[in-house]
């Protein structure tokens, strides 16, 4: 059976989830990355948006950070929109590796296509893939704007962070040319790995990210614009996705625990996905071994506890709507 929550109670969840995880001090910032390094490891926010668009906000939510790794969420719902998800599951698939989320064995385990949209080779194929097709600018303008169309509002590419990537991306310029070797890439290879540096380098904010996952949680219609950006059916596609390899290698362990479909970037970014239920974002640069912001991750499992958000709980609760948007 199926609980409904009110707003003051989400409110009250989020701000107790800020204040119990701020002081958390493990994890360090990318820094393989050399912008990433230099992020204040202090930062910390936490948001989440409503079926009505409110958005509620606690913590440095305003502040623009790295989108990284949760710029593939938003490239694989562009080429399911584009192609249809059945073109995307054969070109690219939906498996998880259970390997890092740069793994060169990855590719070579599985030949016949890279795996996931949501590790960086499928990425960089799904970059290649999206329309139009050997036109460099027309392509990212696809990519920035149906990113700003979940997102709600304007995003920007941070100069230094995209110099930065692409000074270092030695690992994803050998997965893009291991790609070519297979024909797994379906544009010139240099112009994907591109693609893909740049949007890994767009800045975005936590309240931004939150909006970003409610309208996928609300079948592709933006809760605050009420624009309806991609097609009903492509929610569970994505949401399978994110439920499957959003954490990469403990995937399975953050499911497990907390029952969010979630996506995290080493900027330090994760958003989750609630059908039909809310979008929820939190933010600190401090990652774990494995790439994934260590207090985010914390915030986000309070939330979901206190909430009782598990989508796998049968006596979940759901937020309560307003009957003009219900």
């Amino acid at each position: 059976m199926l609980h409904r929550i009110d707003k003051t109670t989400v409110r009250n969840a989020l701000q107790q989830a800020y204040e119990c995880t701020r002081e958390t001090n493990s994890g360090k910032n990318a820094d393989y990355i050399p912008y990433l390094a230099k992020v204040p490891s202090e930062l910390f926010g936490i948001s989440a948006c409503l079926p009505d668009g409110e958005v509620i906000t606690v913590g440095d939510t305003d502040c623009a950070f790295g989108i990284e790794s949760v710029s593939k969420v938003p490239t694989a719902l562009l080429v399911m929109e584009q192609y249809g998800p059945q073109k995307v599951m054969n070109r690219i698939g939906a498996d998880a590796t259970g390997l890092p989320f740069n793994s060169i064995i990855a590719i070579l385990l599985e030949k016949d296509h890279p795996s996931t949209p949501l590790v960086n080779a499928g990425a960089i194929s799904a970059c290649s893939m999206v329309k139009p097709v050997g036109d460099a600018e027309g392509k990212w303008k696809a990519i920035v704007d149906f990113i700003e169309g979940l997102a709600g509002s304007e995003v920007t590419l941070i100069d230094e962070l995209y110099r930065s990537e692409s000074a270092t991306n030695f690992n994803n310029r050998s997965i893009t040319w291991l790609l070519r070797n297979y024909n797994r890439i379906y544009d010139d290879p240099e112009m994907s790995l591109d693609l893909y540096t740049r949007q890994c380098s767009l800045g975005i904010t936590a309240r931004q990210l939150s909006i970003l996952g409610a309208t996928i949680a609300f079948g592709g219609r933006n809760p605050v614009t009420r624009k309806q950006i991609f097609r009903t059916e492509l929610t569970p596609k994505i949401v399978s996705l994110m439920a499957t390899v959003g954490f990469y290698e403990h995937t399975g362990d953050w499911l497990y625990t907390t029952g969010l479909p979630a996506k995290s970037g080493v900027g330090g970014g994760i958003v989750g996905v609630i059908p039909g239920v809310m979008g929820i974002a939190s933010f600190a640069p401090p990652l774990d071994a494995s790439g994934n912001s260590v207090k985010a991750q914390l915030a986000l499992k309070f939330v979901m506890d206190r909430l009782n958000l598990n989508i796998f709980n049968p006596d979940r609760c759901i937020t309560a709507v307003p009957e003009s948007v219900a």
